[in-house]
This record gives C-alpha cells, sequence and structure tokens, in this order.
C-alpha cells in the first residue's frame, strides 16, 4: 500500500508487508533466473485438496488430508505454459487502462543514499515502469539515471570514499538477489554474485571500504554462509559458515563481528564472532550474547562504548524497548512508553542513535547522543504522519530523512547535524491531480465479538452512490501493520466511489507483543473472527437511511489468504473478494515454499506435520462448499513464497464447483506485480470486480 504500510525492518533494509501488491516494491531483494529443468507438469486440480467441511451451521472440521500435494514446487517451473496461457490477464478498456495509468504517474523517488561529503544523493525510482537508480548532484537538481533495463535495480550503500556503489538487482519476482558495483559516476555494474537460485544479499561495506560482506544461500537452501568480498581483487572468502538463517549484522573496528540467528518468525538468537575463528565444522563455535533458547526478538547494533550491544527488543516488557547490553545485562535508554520503538540505527562514526516510536501507525522521530544517552533535541520537521531516518553519512553530519502524509508522497530531506538545517531534496510527481485530490486517513476502530477493539485507517470517498459501497483490505505480513500515510493504490479504490478500510486485525504488529503474538500457530483459530468482524461492523455501521453497504474484501499475501479466509470460513460476511498471491492450504503451502521460508514460516503457522489438523482448519480449501460471492484471484507465476499452485488449486476447485471466479497469472511475476503494465493489469482488473460487484460511483 503505501511506503509507510510495513512491519519493522529484518533482513535486509525493509522487510516489506505487502511484498510488492500495492506499491512498485521497495523490496531491496533482487532476483535471478529459475534453475534449468524440464518442464513442470500443469498442476493438478485440486480435487485431491481436502474436501469442504458439513454445513457452515457446525465448527469447522478438519478435512481428510490429501494423500499427496494438489502440486509440486514453487517458480516458474512449477507451471505450465498451458496454464500460464489459460489464466492470462484480458486487456482493460482503455478508459479504465487511462485512469490506472495516470494513477501510477502519481509516485515519489526512495529516500535514497547519500554520498559521504553529502553532495550526492543516490535513490531508486520508478520513472521508467521498474525500479532503476539515479543520481541527483545537489538539492532540486535534474536526476542522472545509473541503472537501466527491465530488472529492478535498488541501491543498498555507498563505499566510505564515495568512488562506488553496492547495487542489487531483481529478475521476474523469484527473490534470489544479484548483487553489484557500480562507479558512483555511472557505467557498467561489476557482478559480486547472482547465481541461478540463490539469494545474495549485502550485510554491510567495512569501515575501510576495501570489502563488501554479503550472505547467501549458495551451500543450501536453508542456510545461509557470510562471504567477504574483496573490491579490489574480486575475489570472495567465506568469513561464516554453518547450519541456520544467519545475519551478520554489525562490525567492531577490529573486525568482530555481530552475528544474528533467526529461528522464527521474529526470533533470533545474537552471537560474536571473533577475527581469525573459524566456524568449520568441529572448530570453536561463536560466542552466545543474548536470545540462546529464548525465542525471542531481537535486533542488534554495537554502541559507542566498548562491549555495548544496542539492543531493540520486548523480552522485558510489552513493547520493544531500546537498550544498552554490557556484560550480561540490559539497560533502557529509551523511555518506558505504550508504544514499540520499531527501529533504530546509529552512524558508523558512533555519534548518534537515531530511532522511531510506532504511535498507533504513526511514525515519530527521536535521537540519542551514542556516548551518553541523552536525548538530542531535533530540529523543527515539517508536519508528517511518518518521519523515517533512511541513512546517515559514514561521518554521521548528514542523514536522509524521509517525509510522508496521508495527501501527498513522500519527500526527501537531508539533515545537516552540524547546521542544523534541514532541505528537501527531490519533490513527488502529481501530474494533473487537484490539490487535495487525495483522500486524508483517519484512525478509527471495531469490536471484536470478545469486546477487543481493533484498529482501523479509513479512507473515505468525496463522492459515492449511497450506501458507499466499502473495500476491507487485510495487510499481509501477518506481522505487518497498515498505517496512516500516502497510497495511489488505495486512492484508485476512493475515486472509483469506495470507502477503502484497512484493519490491524490481531497478529498484526505495532501494537506490543501480546497482540503480535495472538494468532501463532493454532491460536488463529480464536482470532480470525477478527475479519469476520469487520464485516459485521461495516455492514452495521456503514449505511445510508438504514440500508447497509456492499462490503469486498481484499488483500494480499497473508491478506489474500485472509481474503480467502472472508469468503470461504466467512462466507456470506463479504459480497466479493479478491486475493492477490494468498494461500489456499496451508500444509501444501508449508510443503512447497521456499526452503529459507519454511523455517520460519512454520513457528507463525505451525508444522504441516504436528499440527496438521489446525493447518487443514485454517485453509481456505476447507470451506469451498460454503462460497457465495465471486473471488477474483491474482498470482505470479516465479513466486518462491506462496507458489503458484496455491492459486491454481483452489481456482480449479472453484470452476469444477461451477462457483463464479476468476484467476489472473503473471507469467513474469512474483509475490506481487512490478513491471507497470501487470500493475495497470492488476489494479485495473481488481477496480473492475470490485465495481462490477460491489458497485460505486466514483470516476474510474
Amino acid at each position: 500500500m503505501s511506503s509507510s504500510s510495513t512491519p519493522r525492518g529484518r533482513h535486509g533494509a525493509a522487510r516489506r508487508s505487502l511484498l510488492g501488491l500495492l506499491g512498485p516494491l521497495a523490496l531491496a531483494a533482487a532476483c535471478a533466473p529459475a534453475p534449468p529443468g524440464p518442464p513442470a507438469a500443469a498442476p493438478r486440480p485440486a480435487a485431491s485438496a481436502p474436501p469442504a467441511p458439513p454445513s457452515p451451521a457446525g465448527p469447522p472440521r478438519p478435512a481428510p488430508a490429501p494423500e499427496r500435494p494438489g502440486y509440486e514446487g514453487h517458480g516458474a517451473a512449477s507451471v505450465s505454459p498451458e496454464i500460464l496461457a489459460r489464466y492470462a490477464a484480458p486487456p482493460l478498456p482503455d478508459d479504465v487502462s487511462r485512469r490506472i495509468q495516470a494513477m501510477l504517474d502519481v509516485r515519489a523517488p526512495s529516500g535514497g543514499v547519500l554520498g559521504p561529503d553529502g553532495k550526492a544523493l543516490y535513490f531508486t525510482w520508478t520513472i521508467t515502469g521498474t525500479r532503476q537508480v539515479f543520481r541527483l548532484d545537489g538539492p532540486q537538481r535534474f536526476p542522472l539515471q545509473l541503472t537501466g533495463g527491465e530488472d529492478p535495480t535498488v541501491v543498498e550503500a555507498v563505499t566510505p570514499d564515495g568512488a562506488r556503489l553496492v547495487l542489487s538487482r531483481d529478475r521476474k519476482g523469484e527473490e534470489n538477489p544479484g548483487l553489484y558495483l557500480q562507479d558512483a559516476k555511472g557505467g557498467p555494474l561489476v557482478a559480486i554474485q547472482h547465481a541461478p537460485g540463490v539469494q545474495t544479499q549485502l550485510q554491510f561495506v567495512s569501515d575501510d571500504g576495501r570489502h563488501v560482506y554479503y550472505r547467501a544461500n549458495d551451500v543450501k537452501k536453508d542456510a545461509y554462509v557470510i562471504y567477504r568480498y574483496d573490491i579490489a581483487s574480486r575475489q570472495r572468502e567465506v568469513v561464516f559458515d554453518r547450519e541456520g538463517i544467519w545475519r551478520a549484522v554489525d562490525a567492531a573496528g577490529d573486525g568482530r563481528l555481530l552475528l544474528a540467528k533467526d529461528v522464527g518468525s521474529n526470533m533470533s538468537e545474537l552471537f560474536e564472532w571473533a577475527p581469525g575463528a573459524k566456524a568449520a565444522p568441529g572448530a570453536d563455535a561463536p560466542t552466545p550474547l543474548f536470545g540462546q533458547g529464548e525465542r525471542e526478538d531481537y535486533e542488534a547494533k554495537y554502541g559507542a562504548a566498548p562491549g555495548e550491544v544496542l539492543v531493540l527488543t520486548p523480552r522485558l516488557g510489552e513493547h520493544r524497548r531500546l537498550y544498552s547490553w554490557k556484560a550480561g545485562k540490559l539497560t533502557p535508554i529509551s523511555p518506558e512508553i505504550p508504544f514499540d520503538v520499531s527501529a533504530f540505527s546509529i552512524d558508523r562514526a558512533r555519534k548518534r542513535i537515531l530511532y522511531t516510536v510506532n504511535e498507533r501507525g504513526y511514525t515519530r522521530l527521536r535521537a540519542l547522543d551514542a556516548r551518553s544517552h541523552r536525548e538530542i533535541k531535533l530540529p523543527a520537521l515539517p508536519a508528517a504522519d511518518h518521519v523515517t531516518p533512511v541513512s546517515t553519512t559514514w561521518d554521521g553530519r548528514f542523514t536522509t530523512l524521509l517525509l510522508e502524509t496521508s495527501t501527498s508522497p513522500a519527500t526527501a530531506h537531508v539533515l545537516d547535524w552540524t547546521t542544523g538545517k534541514l532541505s528537501q531534496w527531490h519533490a513527488p510527481s502529481m501530474p494533473e491531480m487537484a490539490p487535495g485530490a487525495f483522500s486524508a486517513t483517519t484512525l478509527e476502530s471495531y469490536p471484536a465479538r470478545d469486546g477487543a477493539q481493533i484498529p482501523m485507517f479509513v479512507r473515505r470517498p468525496a463522492r459515492c452512490e449511497r450506501p458507499c459501497p466499502v473495500i476491507v483490505h487485510f495487510h499481509g505480513g501477518p506481522e505487518a501493520q497498515a498505517r496512516a500515510g500516502f497510497s495511489a493504490r488505495a486512492q484508485l479504490f476512493v475515486d472509483a466511489g469506495f470507502v477503502f478500510v484497512e484493519p490491524n486485525v490481531r497478529g498484526s504488529d505495532g501494537y506490543g507483543k501480546t497482540w503480535l503474538h495472538a494468532d501463532d500457530g493454532a491460536k488463529r483459530l480464536d482470532v480470525i473472527t477478527d475479519i469476520e468482524d469487520a464485516a459485521k461492523f461495516v455492514k452495521a455501521s456503514f449505511g445510508h437511511e438504514g440500508r447497509p453497504p456492499r462490503v469486498g474484501i481484499f488483500g494480499g499475501s497473508y491478506g489474500g489468504y485472509s481474503a480467502l479466509i472472508g469468503m470461504t470460513m466467512f462466507a456470506g460476511a463479504y459480497d466479493a473478494g479478491a486475493a492477490v498471491v494468498g494461500m489456499s492450504n496451508l500444509v501444501t503451502f508449508l510443503q512447497n515454499t521456499a526452503p529459507y521460508r519454511r523455517i520460519l514460516r512454520i513457528s507463525e503457522y505451525g508444522d504441516p506435520e504436528k499440527d496438521r489438523d489446525a493447518l487443514l482448519k485454517l485453509s481456505p480449501i476447507t470451506y469451498l462448499d460454503r462460497v457465495k460471492a465471486p473471488l477474483l484471484i491474482v498470482q505470479g507465476a516465479s513466486d518462491p513464497r506462496v507458489p503458484a499452485g496455491e492459486s491454481v488449486q483452489i481456482q480449479q476447485a472453484l470452476e469444477a464447483r461451477k462457483i463464479p471466479s476468476e484467476l489472473i497469472l503473471f507469467a513474469d511475476e512474483g509475490h506481487g506485480a512490478q513491471k507497470r503494465d501487470n500493475q495497470v493489469l492488476q489494479y485495473g482488473h481488481l477496480v473492475r470486480f470490485f465495481r462490477t460487484h460491489l458497485g460505486g460511483g466514483g470516476g474510474t
């Protein structure tokens, strides 16, 4: 949705909640082609999927488990050409396409990374229709394009001397990133590594600028090796190689590495690896610091004091708080408040700690002196829903800030800590848009059946056919959060005459760890009713002259799963539904998702063997006989997270039951549409579908 509709950062610069569904995909992950192999057979119809349970009157029962999955594998090779051709997106009417094209022109560049002297800003922009890297040689200067072609490319870092950029490049949404170097003035890319079927992800650039540290799962698909690449010699060496999902999160001046091992969703253990140590089997292990065996949430960086580690964790309270860890003791350095600290950073000069607070879906910036931990007063900043620090120069003098409101795209500003001056570097593009064209977002709530108040953000159209039809959009994750802020994609639906509602049901991030973990594993059965309760509240409260509105459900990734649950388990609650890259069967999803994802997802959903009955109870495909309203399903063939077979199997099962449904398959996309032409098709068909089945009275 907006750039703010994201969870707390992890596994790179940021882990995006909708993963490309509702925006131009700011994911820093880039992707390689699928490994070669024989053409795969078409996914089998979901006749082998669990049959539907008895009537809705009784409680859901686990359906008999299939002897084998309804499909096998993930990625483009798992879908036959015949299936791709059958479900290719049909063309749109010209007037619909024009409107979508115009709205996609409303956008802004990313916050970007400053050169070390603060005189150049390198940023990502979708002006070509695909994410590419540009350079600004001063505030409001004309941008120079540095990368091009059809492969989305993201700038990750600038070397300390300002001479080179570190870039990540994507191919077809497969999420197998390649890592590259480029001269900061432009020119050809030099591959550090871009291997088929392998994720190559930047960890950091060394302080002396000689080395690029990265991780890759090129030895085992479910484990990551830490490598060090020598820029001058173009050679790499193994730094750390052990079983597990490892990250190198920071480096000390003497070469020590701070390592994180992810053991589940939002669960990490922290270690330190000394210079010269070897991680070969049988050698000394890295030194455990904290988190071992706890299955708790930790993010960490080295602090300014010797032996200090800065830690963001909810370990000692309900909300995430920032601590200083020394000699085994956590000492809080951020105030105790009823909100999560959502992220933090410390500059390489170890001068300042910047952290953001998530205040009910709004982002507030705060700063601390890195040595004394005293609060630093920030200069006056423009009013914004979100103030987010993006990057700080190596010497700590300049910080790029991204400022965003609900009525205007984000703008990048540079703060000079020496002078206190804030300068705007780039402006958003809003061609042919009148002032006040975008609806403001309001924070509201609805009651769940057990009395819990569920937060939701609401955007209302200036005009509609009353009662205004409503679209309830569920975010991805599930450990994500719908937030205030700008969204041209949401505005498409508002302009079409829909009220656009974005709930943060239990399991969402940003409201404390009890709320976040309320849906873990089988506990999801106790709170998944939040999806149905949203429809009940909207129908009871958003009507006109005693007439309830027609209500649709929509989402991507976990939000796509939520949409399928709303249309199946809670059939009748919603009048139409659209699911983008959503899971239809949690058992087959866990069996076929990428190996590195499976480890993390099992902690969130449950084990496909041990928790099979609960997973089947929670699977939309179990409740197909309940479906009463039309469904639109959208999927990328190359998706490594939610395999295309999840969408194909439920579509074919719906067809077999003669239930009105549509499937759109993008052959050249992964976990959401990245390419502009595909985004036009995706959003055009979404608007067309909901206008057909819910009505509406806007201009789209």
